[in-house]
């Protein structure tokens, strides 16, 4: 599967929204509004984690090299993992509204 195939749109299971791809050169894996994941790959693009659990962003963690990103923790399984934030793209993030609520 080519990394254009893997960025395609999706329903997100958590608040409802349609998704769209990024149109930035970058690849979503999360919801811009409720800022949610799915746990889904094993490997980056991959797709072949059999959890397919949500996972629920908790914080924001900056890295130098990666800029902001999201951590999220699987709600089923417990893995943690960091998403680099969409930013400048037609759909952006609600960083603002998750930042108030944490």
């Amino acid at each position: 599967m080519s990394r254009k195939t893997k960025n395609t749109a999706f329903h997100c299971e958590q608040c409802g929204l349609d998704v769209t791809p990024l149109n930035n050169g970058s690849f979503r894996n999360h919801c811009p509004h409720c800022l949610y994941s799915k746990h889904l790959d094993i490997v980056p693009g991959d797709r072949a984690n059999p959890c397919k659990g949500l996972m629920k962003p908790i914080t924001i963690d900056y890295s130098s090299k990666k800029g902001y990103q999201l951590v999220h923790p699987c709600t089923k399984c417990g893995h943690l993992s960091r998403n680099k934030v969409a930013v400048d793209c037609t759909q952006e993030d609600q960083l603002i509204l998750f930042m108030q609520s944490i």
